[in-house]
């Protein structure tokens, strides 16, 4: 291949002819035979001139563009670097907008590269520029008309027009004479295309105030309004200043934040950027629209980031605002300043000023100035620290105590910081050692002043003899009895309801201010101490001013000076009001305990009483032929459960036997009175001769109408010994069971409702023809009732002991007893006839 040899042109590699070097194509050219009038050339010789004249040029066209190339190429690789610079975009980015600009405007890439560099050529490049954006979006050829959600105009999507109108806004701006007139270029050159109407440059005070410093499309009285916002004031600026980040208004009438051009603009939406340098906040950028502002592209974003950088520089520029009386406001010897300002403390302090890393943003501080109070933690001299990066002599400080983040805070913003008790972190030998200070942390000018006081073991032990004595209502006094200077402490002020103002009470006139009743015990209390000179207490009762009545305990000790005589007397005074009443309270319901144990126990008496007066421990044998009858009774074992269960096996005029059991409802003396009405109730109602079911109705009628609300259950039976004929009936009773042979079961469930329920109610009665050797058993709940088991599996429990062959109806009743597994302590009953 031939051509020009990238490396320089050099064209000695070329092969011309049979092979033979070629000498430099200029050369080369003057070496060509020329024929001369009579000459004659062969046909040979005409064709090999011929093609060396036409290698000779084409070898002079490629050497042309291969120099036009390099050129073009470098042209082309400056304007991608100031598209690079002016974009903020990489590369490629700017290879691919260099290529997409030159085409739509049609020219090609080196001819648009050259209109970049050129300074002259940059408004023809905006507008070409300009032109294509709005012809690709569709918008109509003014630039600047407002859109509407906001943002209109070539800048809403285009990186380069975003770059071109920086430029613009820069060089109006760093040609403007004053924030005035950098507000008003700012607008009018990249802002207002945008969508916006006004716009505010706010700058910080030393005092965290914000002065309107600069502003366009706002009205004259509306920026003399807000010329100043004093501190504290929550406003828009505020809020961005704050949070040191862009904060973002769709609406500031929904957000409900007071700003500059509220009332005019009411529904517009703000966007409020911080505007700092190397970590410090100058000021503020407020950018106004007339209506709700909805998200904006990511190239607006970094346009309005960069007019908020440009507006920094230009109040960092600025000379610094008048402070107010007692601030500090440094000019170029700031650090000195601050420095003696330091030295003339009595706590430790330093002098910070930032330190920037290579991009220009904070990366830390440094340590200018270590006062002649300052002492390190680690035990490093000042020599050591001073100069120091703070977070390498302190890296502890961007711990959990987020001291580092203050200062950075206050730099950036100028509000200062004041805490107590914060816990300062130090690392000595890798160590953790911590210790509680108070800190205040503010700027002046560049420079942060830290100053913390180390709270010492003293003023802590004092301040927790303080709280102490305020949790424990405790105050103290000294009193000096040759001179009479009495000393009280704050507390004690508020002890006898006194103004700090007045002068305190003596120990001889404490019984003027106490209750008359207390004359005698003051009267002995001062002999202790004042006269025989010993340490003593008592208690009282103060009379205030107040009308308040406080019982107060005071204990002193005397003070001998050398001579053995009394100097003074130390003591202190504690209200025992809660403590009285509480003591007198517990002397009350102790009493009142008393007396209810009394009672208690009287009832728990007489509930005894009645149980054992209706069945007696031992019950001699019915006189019933062919009939063996056994009872057992299980009282409950905790004397509070005392009930009313009840049996009763009797023989009847008629040579019958009356069998029943029944379980009055609740415990105590109510139970076992209920109890011994329907026992008795029932035996004279079996006198009539009336069967079970009518028994249960009259005995009903006399739980409802007769007694005070008495429920009960029961199971009542009448047995005829000569036709061995049981007939039975029950009253929301448990069934009796009937063991026969191997086999045991519980009789039919008869209806029948609980007794005292209703006034009126009916009994179903059946009856049971007995074998020889058969045995009834008749019981209460309180044998088989469980509160983790459910009745039926209960009864099935009990079924399966009374299964269980037994020697002797006795024997099968304590065996009945004696498995139970009833956890309910209550009272058990039980009734069992055997057949003979």
């Amino acid at each position: 291949m031939s051509g020009p040899d990238r490396r320089g042109g050099d064209l000695s590699a070329v092969p011309l002819g049979a092979g033979a070097p070629a000498p430099d194509a200029a050369v080369a050219a003057d070496r060509v035979p020329a024929p001369t009038d009579g000459e004659r050339l062969t046909e040979r010789e005409r064709g090999t001139v011929g093609r060396l004249t036409a290698t000779v040029e084409r070898l002079r066209g490629e050497v042309r563009a291969a120099h036009a190339a390099a050129e073009g190429r470098a042209l082309v690789e400056l304007a991608k670097g100031v598209l690079v610079e002016r974009l903020g975009c990489g590369p490629a980015q700017a290879d691919r907008q260099l290529a997409e600009l030159a085409a739509r405007a049609g020219l090609s890439p080196l001819e648009l590269a050259a209109d970049i560099i050129n300074q002259a050529a940059r408004d023809r490049v905006a507008e070409v520029t300009g032109d294509f954006l709005r012809a690709a979006v569709g918008e109509p050829e003014a630039a600047g008309e407002p859109g509407d959600h906001g943002v209109s105009g070539p800048a809403a999507g285009s990186d380069a027009s975003v770059g071109v109108r920086l430029r613009t806004a820069e060089s109006a701006a760093l040609s403007a004479g004053d924030t005035q007139s950098v507000a008003e270029s700012l607008l009018a050159h990249a802002l207002e295309p945008l969508g916006a109407v006004a716009v505010a440059i706010w700058t910080t005070g030393p005092d965290a105030s914000l002065s309107l410093r600069g502003h366009a499309g706002f009205g004259s009285d509306e920026a003399a309004r807000w010329h100043h916002v004093p501190p504290g004031v929550t406003t828009a600026a505020r809020q961005a200043l704050t949070a040191r980040r862009t904060v973002r208004y769709p609406s500031l009438a929904a957000a409900g934040i007071p700003s500059i051009g509220r009332a005019r603009h009411p529904d517009g939406g703000r966007v409020v950027v911080p505007a700092g340098t190397g970590g410090r906040i100058h000021g503020v950028l407020e950018i106004c629209w007339a209506r709700p502002l909805d998200p904006q592209p990511q190239a607006v974003e970094r346009q309005l980031e960069a007019l908020a950088e440009l507006c920094a520089h230009t109040l960092e520029a600025l000379p610094p605002q008048a402070a107010p009386t007692g601030l500090l406001v440094p000019g170029a010897d700031a650090a000195l300043e601050l420095a003696e300002l330091a030295d003339g403390l009595h706590d430790p302090a330093l002098v910070l000023t930032p330190h920037l890393d290579e991009e220009g943003r904070l990366a830390d501080f440094r340590i200018r100035h270590a006062n002649a109070r300052f002492q390190d933690p680690a035990g490093r001299p000042r020599s050591a620290v001073d100069g120091a990066l703070l977070l390498e002599a302190y890296p502890a400080t961007a711990g959990g105590t987020e001291l580092f983040e203050r200062i950075e805070r206050v730099y950036a913003t100028g509000e200062p910081f004041r805490s107590r008790r914060t816990r300062l972190t130090a690392l000595v030998d890798q160590v953790p050692l911590s210790s509680l200070a108070d800190i205040s942390i503010s700027r002046h000018g560049g420079s942060v002043f830290l100053i913390w006081r180390i709270e010492d073991e003293s003023a802590r032990l004092a301040s927790l003899l303080q709280h102490a004595q305020r949790l424990g209502r405790v105050g103290a006094f000294e009193e000096d009895v040759l001179t009479g200077e009495i000393t009280w402490n704050g507390q004690l002020f508020e002890l006898f309801g006194r103004e700090e103002k007045e002068p305190p009470v003596s120990l001889r006139d404490l019984a003027a201010h106490a209750h008359p009743d207390e004359a005698d015990t003051i009267r002995r209390f001062l002999h202790s101490v004042l006269h025989q000179r010993r340490a003593s207490s008592t208690a009282f009762r103060l009379l205030r001013r107040d009308g308040v009545t406080r019982h107060i305990r005071v204990i002193a000790e005397p003070a001998l000076g050398a001579d053995d005589q009394l100097q003074a007397v130390r003591g202190a005074y504690q209200d025992i009001s809660a403590q009285h009443w509480t003591e007198v309270a517990l002397m009350a319901t102790r009493d009142r305990l008393v007396a209810t144990e009394e009672e208690a126990a009287e009832r728990h008496r007489l509930t005894l009483q009645l149980q054992h007066a209706i069945m007696p421990p031992a019950k001699p044998p019915l006189d019933a032929p062919g009939l063996a009858v056994a009872v057992r009774y299980r009282p409950a074992e905790s004397e509070s459960m005392v009930g009313g269960d009840w049996y009763d096996a009797v023989v009847l005029p008629s040579k019958k036997v009356l069998l029943c059991v029944g379980d009055v409802a609740g415990h105590g003396v109510e139970a076992a009175t209920g109890m011994v009405v329907l026992r008795n109730a029932l035996r004279g109602l079996a006198v009539t001769g009336a069967g079970p079911g009518q028994l249960l109705t009259w005995l009903n009628t006399v739980a409802h109408h007769l007694t005070a609300q008495v429920t009960a259950t029961a199971v009542c039976g009448v047995y005829d010994p000569e036709s061995r004929t049981l007939r039975w009936a029950r009253a929301g009773h448990l069934p009796p069971v009937l063991v026969r042979g191997s086999e045991a079961a519980d009789l039919p469930l008869l209806g029948g409702m609980l007794l005292g329920a209703l006034a009126e109610a009916e009994y179903e009665e059946a009856e049971l023809r007995l074998e020889p050797e058969d045995t009834v058993l008749m019981y209460t709940d309180g044998l088989v009732e469980r509160r983790d088991t459910s009745v039926h599996d209960s009864v099935a429990q009990l079924l399966a002991t009374a299964r269980l062959p037994a020697d002797s109806l006795e024997g099968r009743l304590d065996l009945l007893l004696s498995r139970s597994k009833s956890d309910t302590d209550d009272d058990t009953c039980l009734i069992g006839v055997q057949v003979t």
